[in-house]
């Protein structure tokens, strides 16, 4: 008993300590460096994210199902606008969505949905991403609408596999036509 008390002081006061420091460490210069933009990458950024979300529209009105969903709108900001970013290549796009598609219809089906199952989804779909190293912060925008709207196990592969395999194809594209881009940076 003496040393479960020990153990929760001194969690305690290094919890305090960690407080204590936190206005000291949120410190930081009111700017930082920014490397320049050119307008040719921010108008192909434009032009790129335009024609990926536009064909996921299309393949939609081919096959008669609903494949947008709002992170996809997310990824193409990583896609399309930070091609170079760890968190837009392959792995990070498809797998990122994939686990976090996978998290929301375990959620949805082990506790329904409700305002802390969202939270648990997000929250969890990000912990199964950073562990499978496939982290890429729209997933957590698909763990949350998948656990909101209640998914079933179809939401894995339509809309979620098929809207990113939309963007990784418009991206493969979009990005290596040009000079200015190549990508992806690798694929696992």
């Amino acid at each position: 008993m003496k040393k479960r008390i020990s153990i929760f002081v001194r969690r305690h006061l290094a919890i305090n300590k960690r407080l204590a420091r936190l206005p000291r460490n949120c410190k930081a210069p009111l700017r930082g460096p920014r490397p320049p933009m050119s307008l040719h990458y921010a108008v192909w950024s434009f032009i790129s994210a335009t024609l990926g979300i536009l064909a996921i529209c299309e393949v939609t009105t081919l096959v008669g199902h609903p494949l947008l969903i709002g992170s996809f709108g997310a990824s193409a900001v990583l896609l399309f606008g930070a091609t170079d970013s760890p968190l837009a290549q392959p792995r990070n796009l498809v797998g990122g969505h994939l686990v976090s598609a996978t998290v929301a219809v375990l959620v949805v089906a082990l506790f329904g949905s409700s305002p802390l199952t969202m939270a648990i989804g997000v929250g969890l779909a990000i912990f199964v991403m950073n562990m499978t190293h496939t982290t890429h912060p729209p997933g957590g925008a698909t763990a949350l609408i998948g656990v909101q709207g209640a998914v079933g196990p179809s939401f894995i592969l339509m809309p979620v596999l098929a809207g990113a395999l939309i963007l990784l194809v418009t991206a493969i594209f979009t990005n290596n036509v040009v000079y200015h881009r190549s990508y992806p940076k690798h694929w696992l």
